[in-house]
C-alpha cells in the first residue's frame, strides 16, 4: 500500500461519501486510489465549484465536505471557495497534490508554498512530508474542521510522498464532548431575562450547526420572547411562527430593527459577529447582551457581555428556561405583524420586469417547508434575506461572512446529492451565474436535478444600487448575456424564459417537476432597490409600542 492508498482509506474512515475536484498529474495516484474506493469523487468543470460544493455540503450536513485538486492553479482555484467555507463556518477538508520534494527547494514548474497560501483561510494548514503521517493529518485535519466553530482546513501531498510505501492504519474517530454549561452561569442567565423589561432573541448560524433549532424554538415559547434571526440562521425559527421575528442584517434600518433598538435585554444565541455586526444592532452600547455558544465571545465595544452562557447550546436554553419566569406579554406583536403584512404586500403584484418581492413570494409558494434555496451573492441576496420565508433550519443557504459570488450552481450540486428526495432552487443573478455555469454538466452528468432562477438584469444589481446611494449615478457595472434559454439547451438542460408577471410560478412548478437541470431566466425590476432605500430612511415605527 502506497501513501495515497492509505490516504484514501483514511478519508473512508472519516465517513466521507463525496470527493468534489478534478483530476492532474501531481494528484494521479490519489486518483488511482480512488477507483477501489467507496467513495465517489465528483468530477467538477472548475476547482473553484468544487470547493464551493464541499462548503454547502459541510453546511447542510456539519461532516466536513472534501476538495480536490492538483498542485498550482489548480490549488489556488479552491482558494475563494475555501475562504467562503472558512469564514462561514462550513467544515471542509481542502487537499492539493504538489510537486516532488526533491524540487520544492528551487524555482520549478507550477510550485507554490500552498500551506503559507492557504493559512490565513483555514484553521489548519500543513503539507504530508513522510507517508507515515498520512492517519494522523487526515484525522487533525477533519477533526480541527467540524469542531466549533467549524472551517477549512487544508492540506498537500506532494507527488513522491503518494507514491510512497506506507505500512499504517487509520486512526479511530472520536467526537469532542460538548460541555454542559456551569449552573452559576444558568442562574445568572435567568436572572437578567427575569429582570428584562423588553427582552429580545438573536438567534445565529450556530444554532443550526449543533442542531438546537428545537431548542431554541422550546425555549422563546416558554419565556414567550421574540427571536430575530441572522442571514445565516434563516428558519431556525419558522417564520410562521408567531414569535418570529424575521431576519436581520441589512445595514439600514429594517422592521426588526426597531426591535433591537426597544429591546433592554438581547439574548444573542450561536451568534458570530460576521454574520451581522453588533454596531448595527446595538449602536449606542448600552443593552445588557446574554452569551449563548459554544466558546466565549469575540471581543468588540458594542458587545460588551453581562454574562456568558458557554457550553452546549440545546443544555443551556433547557436549563434557562427552567429557572427562568415566564412572561405573560408578548414583546414587539405589532411589529411582527407589519412584518408579516410587508412580506405580503407584493404577492398580487403583476408588474413586469418582476419585482424582487414577487418573485420570492411565488418561489416560497412553489416550494414546500424542507426544499432548499442556495442563493448567490448580489443584490438578489439581500431581497432573500429580507423576504423569503424560511421555515426549516438550512433551507435558505447564504453566503454572508466571506459573500462569494458564484456559489449557488455549485451549491445546488451539492445540495441535491446530499438530499436527494428534497427539491432545491440556485437563485442567482445572471453575472453570479456565469461565473459557475460550467458546472451545469456536472449537475448533468451526476444526475442531480434542480432549478436554477436567473434574476436577469444585465448589470451588477448589487454595486449600482450602491453607487446610485452614495453617488447617484452608476459607473462601469452593465453588461451584456447570452440566450439562457438556448445556453441551457445546449447542455442538453430546459431552459426557460418568464414573460409576464403570471408566468412564474406555473413555470417555477413546471421546473421542479422536470426532473432535470432547469434554467429560469426571469426579468427583475431593480428599481425596486432604491425604493426600499428610500423607503427603509423614511421608515417610523409602525403601530403602538407593546
Amino acid at each position: 500500500m502506497n501513501a495515497a492508498q492509505l490516504l484514501v482509506q483514511c478519508l473512508e474512515n472519516e465517513g466521507v461519501e463525496f470527493i468534489f475536484g478534478v483530476p492532474g498529474e501531481e494528484n494521479i495516484d490519489v486518483m488511482d486510489a480512488l477507483l477501489g474506493s467507496k467513495i465517489r469523487f465528483v468530477t467538477t468543470r472548475h476547482e473553484q465549484g468544487a470547493a464551493f460544493m464541499a462548503d454547502v455540503h459541510g453546511r447542510l450536513t456539519g461532516r466536513a465536505g472534501v476538495c480536490l485538486a492538483t498542485l498550482g492553479p489548480g490549488a489556488t482555484n479552491l482558494i475563494t471557495g475555501v475562504a467562503d467555507a472558512n469564514m462561514d463556518r462550513a467544515p471542509v477538508v481542502a487537499i492539493a497534490g504538489q510537486g516532488s520534494t526533491t524540487r520544492m527547494h528551487k524555482e520549478s514548474h507550477q510550485i507554490l508554498d500552498l500551506v503559507s497560501l492557504f493559512q490565513p483561510i483555514t484553521k489548519f494548514s500543513v503539507q504530508i512530508r513522510e507517508p507515515e503521517i498520512v492517519p494522523e493529518i487526515v484525522r487533525k485535519a477533519f477533526k480541527v474542521a467540524q469542531t466549533e466553530k467549524p472551517g477549512a482546513c487544508f492540506f498537500e501531498l506532494p507527488e513522491n510522498v503518494a507514491a510512497m510505501d506506507a505500512a499504517k492504519a487509520p486512526i479511530p474517530v472520536q467526537t469532542p464532548f460538548r460541555s454542559v454549561p456551569p449552573d452559576e452561569k444558568i442562574a445568572e442567565a435567568a436572572q437578567v431575562i427575569d429582570a428584562a423589561q423588553r427582552p429580545l432573541i438573536l438567534a445565529g448560524n450556530g444554532v443550526i450547526r449543533q442542531n438546537d433549532a428545537d431548542a431554541l424554538r422550546r425555549f422563546a415559547e416558554a419565556l414567550n420572547i421574540p427571536v430575530a434571526n441572522t442571514f445565516m440562521a434563516k428558519g431556525v425559527v419558522a417564520f410562521s411562527h408567531p414569535l418570529s421575528l424575521g431576519t436581520i442584517g441589512l445595514k439600514s434600518r429594517d422592521l426588526p430593527w426597531f426591535a433591537f433598538d426597544e429591546a433592554d435585554v438581547v439574548v444573542c444565541i450561536g451568534y458570530d459577529m460576521v454574520e451581522y455586526p453588533p454596531e448595527l444592532w446595538n449602536p449606542a452600547a448600552d443593552k445588557t447582551i446574554i452569551h449563548i455558544d459554544s466558546l466565549p465571545a469575540e471581543v468588540d465595544e458594542h458587545y460588551i457581555v453581562e454574562t456568558g452562557v458557554l457550553g452546549d447550546i440545546g443544555e443551556a436554553l433547557d436549563a434557562i428556561a427552567r429557572r427562568a419566569t415566564r412572561r405573560s406579554e408578548t414583546c414587539f406583536a405589532d411589529l411582527r405583524e407589519a412584518i408579516v403584512a410587508d412580506r405580503r404586500e407584493h404577492a398580487d403584484d403583476d408588474g413586469f420586469p418582476l419585482k424582487p418581492q414577487k418573485i420570492l413570494w411565488d418561489l416560497r409558494q412553489a416550494l414546500a417547508a424542507d426544499d432548499i434555496v442556495i442563493s448567490d451573492v448580489g443584490a438578489h441576496k439581500m431581497w432573500t434575506a429580507r423576504m423569503y420565508q424560511a421555515e426549516r433550519p438550512n433551507t435558505c443557504i447564504i453566503s454572508n461572512g466571506f459573500a462569494s459570488m458564484g456559489i449557488a450552481l455549485p451549491g445546488a450540486v451539492a445540495a441535491k446529492l446530499v438530499a436527494p428526495e428534497r427539491k432545491v432552487v440556485a437563485l442567482t443573478g445572471d453575472a453570479g451565474f456565469l461565473m459557475n455555469s460550467q458546472e451545469i454538466e456536472t449537475a448533468l452528468r451526476m444526475k442531480t436535478p434542480f432549478v436554477v432562477l436567473i434574476w436577469s438584469d444585465a448589470e451588477y444589481g448589487l454595486i449600482t444600487w450602491h453607487q446610485m446611494r452614495h453617488f447617484g449615478r452608476a459607473s462601469h457595472t452593465t453588461f451584456n448575456n447570452p440566450d439562457f434559454v438556448k445556453y441551457a439547451e445546449s447542455f442538453g438542460a430546459k431552459g426557460y424564459r418568464i414573460g409576464a408577471a403570471a408566468e412564474l410560478l406555473p413555470t417555477l412548478r413546471q421546473a421542479l417537476a422536470d426532473d432535470t437541470v432547469s434554467i429560469i431566466d426571469c426579468p427583475v425590476d431593480y428599481a425596486e432597490n432604491m425604493r426600499l432605500t428610500h423607503r427603509l430612511e423614511a421608515l417610523d415605527r409602525p403601530g403602538p409600542h407593546s
